[in-house]
């Protein structure tokens, strides 16, 4: 009998075998979400960012590589785009010449001071481990940099320009307004615009054909409706779909109503008719009804003032009273409101906006 068992030690003859995570998905452990298993793995897989992936493509053939800053809405390809230039820019060893900090968790001065001072001081060789050329630098992605406080800004300025000859910055934010002047003097900017409808339902269609989902093209233009130009969040809501249905199974548009949380329009429709009489007591009716199935109020929001802003039942003086209203509902819900005054509120305007013909 083996020492181990013995004493619960292990002996000099023991050998412990190495733990493994196996699981159902294979010997190689789960299967990756789809946002990390389709993200680009060239410049030239990202979606539609005509002009950003032309510079980058430029840069990298000529070598000159600038400090960059992207900003623009989430889930428009701006950190899958910089990742996919370092692969192709480093291959195998792209993961020892980048340095990925999230501003949002990491925003302090002292962050910058330590991590960030110390990458960039160290040197970078212009040869691969199996001999090929490689450029001479580092890069350093600062994600949700419009998070950084701007003292941590004003000390990230003078390392761009002390370390300028073996590192290379990225900054990446939703908002530029919230990077200080001196900092995007110092980077070559480009906006991310929010990708278009026909553009991320071709992507959803090719993950669909690799992955041997059932659908059609009118669940998928759904799909992205409710993403609202996010193709993160499109890729993230079909695998909640698949995962809530199955592969083998057709997905329907009241799945994906189901998984993003969408409302359905029979709520907005009722929501217009209760609000073209004059009985209170049908508004209060509806209100509780609808809280008791627990949508969520600032999408119905949101689904009516797409609603509203193309219909024909308003005059444009109406849609601005009720546009108004909808825009102070939305604010006091994300300040904390009740959800229960706000709709209620939001109903009363609509019902005196239709008394107004």
């Amino acid at each position: 009998m083996h020492a181990f068992l013995k004493t619960g030690k292990l002996g000099p003859g023991d050998i412990k075998k190495p733990t493994t995570s196996k699981s159902k998905e294979g010997k190689a452990g789960p299967a990756p979400p789809w946002v990390e298993k389709y993200r680009p793995r060239t410049v030239e897989d990202v979606v539609e960012q005509n002009e950003v992936v032309e510079v980058l493509r430029q840069s990298m053939s000529g070598g000159d590589f600038p400090n960059l800053l992207f900003y623009g809405p989430p889930g428009t390809g701006k950190t899958s785009t910089i990742l996919a230039a370092a692969r192709q820019l480093f291959g195998n060893i792209y993961k020892d010449r980048i340095l990925e900090l999230n501003a949002s968790d990491e925003r302090g001065i002292q962050i910058i001071r330590d991590k960030v001072k110390s990458f960039s001081q160290l040197t970078a060789s212009a040869t691969r481990p199996d001999g090929t050329p490689c450029p001479p630098f580092k890069i350093i992605i600062l994600d949700e940099a419009d998070s950084m406080t701007d003292a941590a800004q004003s000390a990230l300025r003078r390392t761009m320009e002390k370390e300028s000859h073996s590192t290379r910055f990225c900054l990446i934010c939703n908002y530029v307004s919230r990077i200080i002047g001196p900092l995007t003097s110092r980077c070559t900017k480009f906006r991310f615009k929010p990708l278009g409808q026909e553009k991320i339902i071709e992507r959803l269609e090719h993950i669909c054909k690799e992955e041997n989902l059932v659908t059609d093209k009118y669940v998928l233009t759904k799909l992205v409706d409710a993403s609202g130009g996010d193709l993160r969040k499109a890729i993230t809501s079909l695998q909640s779909v698949t995962r809530l249905k199955g592969k083998d199974v057709e997905i329907t548009v009241d799945d994906v109503v189901e998984v993003t949380g969408v409302v359905p329009d029979r709520w907005l429709n009722r929501l217009l008719e209760v609000s073209q009489g004059k009985d209170f007591s049908k508004v209060e009716d509806f209100v509780d009804e609808f809280l008791l199935e627990a949508y969520s109020t600032s999408q119905l929001i949101e689904q009516l003032n797409d609603r509203i802003i193309v219909s024909d039942d308003f005059s444009d003086k109406q849609k601005a009273v009720i546009g108004e209203r909808l825009a102070q509902c939305a604010y006091r819900l994300l300040e904390g409101g009740s959800e229960y005054i706000q709709l209620i509120n939001l109903c009363c305007v609509i019902m005196q906006a239709n008394q107004r013909r």
